[in-house]
């Protein structure tokens, strides 16, 4: 570390040396690669070394977003040089003796959007408040990351993750971090992927604890995965091939994702459960990068060596009826079919189990179960299974926005968290008002429990076993409780997550669909 002007600091990393800047307590770099540009002919390729620079690079601004969706349709949003894959560090202290616990974030935006540099992800509240480096970085999302392209590994966007964290593990303690403290902590999409990386041999001593917010349970099977790429290609006019994609804008194949998400919802019969998700991008349990569901690798032992915290919030789909414009709007007919294409016990055993819940009740609770709690709480059974040690929570906590009308929905745990309530969706889920006394305080145990929780393995409740089931519920009145959603995960008890197939003929047209009437359209943000 060398100290330069009033307010800079410099480091040297294993490419270069970079500057930062002063800010808040904190010293801040930004924009720093952590592996070269995917462009030309490192197009759909696993991710490559930085390229070392002479002189000092100065790390003042976020590195540009990887090509993605934007949460309604329109243009990507920008896409530089192809100098997507970078990270940005806030440290109290800049020394290498420092060795402070290190808290990597991981995105969400459901495989296809997302990026560090968002309001949203601000990390400076969590640095400062717990006295330790906080790490955020771009890893490729959509098309460039996940879809299954022939002559391209898949999983590109977890492989960038990987990359992400080796340059932590190389580097972090020039800015003060402690290489073997390390905790990956993510929200929806951010969850699923540290879900994968628990199974991923690649990603193996990595870091030492995990903390998953909202994991979902769409994780793709080959088949499927790689019929989706053909019609996310034939959007385009083009084959799911390297050769073909490789010299197109970038532009052009996020205009085919979104073309095709809009289509989704008519391919029922050949995607099953992952149309009406209208999201066409997910891990792939590929037998390599992705050896395995994480579920079944974690229950065998995979993360046994990681501390684990697991949690869920208690209404997630609501955020998705609000987005749809349909809060107060679900009528029978949404409700039975969602129940008839989620409810694993069939429509007749959730209206058993909550009988007096109304059409919009059972329509979120049914699709809130499938996507994120069942699969949440079964990761966090997985690594008891696979002699590991867990802690579970549940933000039961309503969003002030809408008059209290959005409960505690999927992403408000992640403004709670940074502190970052004027922001992204906070903006939405505060109703753009000044965060009230209560949730100042939930937002300050948010951060404190996560950041005790890197620096001992111990968030400040008991560990989560099968017999008590005791988990922390994050409320006004925060409480550790036996886990609220029983009911529910009776309901799912027996039933197993796999990975969504491919349904009908391997020779069936993909043009040939039908829509089956009724069934739900999520806008999955995950």
């Amino acid at each position: 570390m060398t100290d330069t002007e009033v307010g800079e600091v410099e480091v040297r990393t294993a490419g270069g040396a970079v500057r930062g800047r002063r800010e808040d307590g904190l010293t801040v770099f930004r924009g720093i690669p952590f592996a070269a540009p995917p462009v030309g002919e490192a197009r759909f390729a696993a991710p490559r070394p930085a390229r070392a620079w002479d002189g000092v690079r100065e790390a003042y601004a976020f590195g540009p977003p990887p090509p993605q969706d934007l949460l309604v349709p329109g243009p990507m949003t920008g896409s530089g040089d192809g100098d997507w894959l970078t990270a940005n560090v806030w440290t109290p202290d800049a020394d290498p003796a420092a060795r402070r616990p290190v808290m990597v974030w991981i995105y969400g935006g459901a495989y296809k959007l997302g990026h560090a540099g968002s309001p949203g992800y601000d990390a400076r509240r969590i640095a400062d408040d717990g006295d330790l480096v906080v790490v955020t970085f771009n890893y490729r999302v959509g098309m460039e990351g996940f879809a299954r392209i022939e002559g391209a590994p898949a999983n590109r966007g977890l492989l960038d993750q990987v990359a992400a964290l080796e340059w932590v593990r190389e580097n972090i303690a020039a800015f003060g971090g402690d290489p073997d403290q390390v905790t990956v902590f993510g929200e929806s999409a951010g969850a699923g992927s540290i879900a994968a990386l628990l199974a991923m041999d690649r990603a193996r001593g990595l870091f030492r604890r995990a903390i998953a917010q909202s994991v979902p349970g769409t994780f793709f099977s080959d088949p499927l995965a790689r019929d989706i790429a053909a019609a996310l290609a034939a959007e385009a006019g083009l084959r799911p091939t390297v050769a073909d994609l490789a010299a197109v804008a970038p532009d052009r194949l996020v205009a085919a994702g979104q073309t095709l998400a809009a289509k989704m919802l008519g391919r029922t019969d050949r995607w099953g459960q992952a149309a009406p998700t209208v999201t066409p991008y997910a891990p792939v349990v590929d037998g390599d990068v992705l050896p395995e569901l994480p579920w079944r690798a974690v229950a065998d032992g995979a993360a046994r060596d990681v501390d684990l915290i697991v949690g869920h919030n208690r209404d997630e789909f609501r955020l998705f009826t609000a987005l749809a414009g349909q809060l107060g709007r679900i009528g029978e007919d949404r409700a039975t079919a969602a129940l008839r294409m989620y409810a694993p016990g069939g429509e007749a055993a959730y209206r058993a189990a909550f009988p007096d819940a109304s059409a919009g009740e059972l329509y979120e609770r049914v699709q809130t179960d499938w996507l994120f709690a069942v699969p949440t709480m079964r990761l966090g059974e997985a690594q008891l299974t696979g002699g590991g040690r867990v802690h579970a929570y549940e933000l039961t906590w309503p969003a002030p926005g809408n008059g209290g009308g959005l409960g505690a929905c999927h992403a408000l745990d992640v403004p709670l968290l940074f502190g970052t309530f004027g922001a992204d969706l906070g903006i939405l889920l505060f109703a753009g008002t000044e965060p009230d006394a209560t949730a100042q305080a939930l937002s300050a145990r948010f951060r404190a429990s996560w950041t005790a929780f890197a620096r001992t393995g111990d968030p400040g409740w008991p560990a989560y076993d099968t017999e008590r089931r005791l988990v922390q519920v994050l409320d006004t009145e925060p409480a550790v409780v036996p886990y609220p959603e029983e009911t529910s995960r009776r309901l799912w008890e027996g039933h197993e997550i796999t990975a969504l197939p491919l349904l009908g003929r391997a020779d069936q047209g993909i043009g040939s669909m039908s829509l089956r009437t009724g069934v739900p359209q999520t806008r999955s943000t995950s």
